[in-house]
């Protein structure tokens, strides 16, 4: 559905502080029902002060707000240096007014470092203050 898609772009703008790209499959794929060039996805590429604060507001405002909240998986390491996790849903972010959504959503965040090693990368998200979960 075309409203509920710029709904959600729009939602990812106002997250991101900069305006989202609707993403279009590139083939088509009939085990998903989807035909090239059909919307799939919606993106954000964040670089420099953006970036710095977002993460900012993600690691001290947003994910204290996720009930039930026990850290981010440390097995998010993709081997050189680059952490991926996913949240279920968008309602955390302060600027998500519950009323305007037409659907919740989660969302998929890439951290991408400069490190070659997610050992490096680790100790560099944990300066920045994230809060991986206790254990292993």
């Amino acid at each position: 559905d075309q409203k509920v898609l710029q709904n959600m772009a729009d939602t990812i703008s106002l997250i991101a502080g900069q305006k989202a790209l609707i993403v279009n499959a590139k083939k088509s794929v009939a085990g998903f029902k989807v035909r090239e060039g059909f919307p799939v996805g919606i993106m954000v590429t964040l670089r420099k002060e953006q970036m710095f604060a977002f993460l900012d507001k993600l690691i001290s405002i947003a994910l204290p707000r996720v009930k039930d909240f026990r850290g981010l998986p440390r097995t998010g390491f993709d081997g050189r240096g680059n952490y991926n996790f996913g949240l279920q849903e968008q309602l955390m972010f302060p600027e998500v007014e519950y009323d305007q959504i037409l659907r919740t959503h989660g969302m998929n965040i890439t951290v991408v470092t400069t490190t070659n090693n997610d050992k490096e990368a680790f100790k560099l998200l944990e300066l920045f203050g994230m809060p991986f979960a206790k254990g292993k």
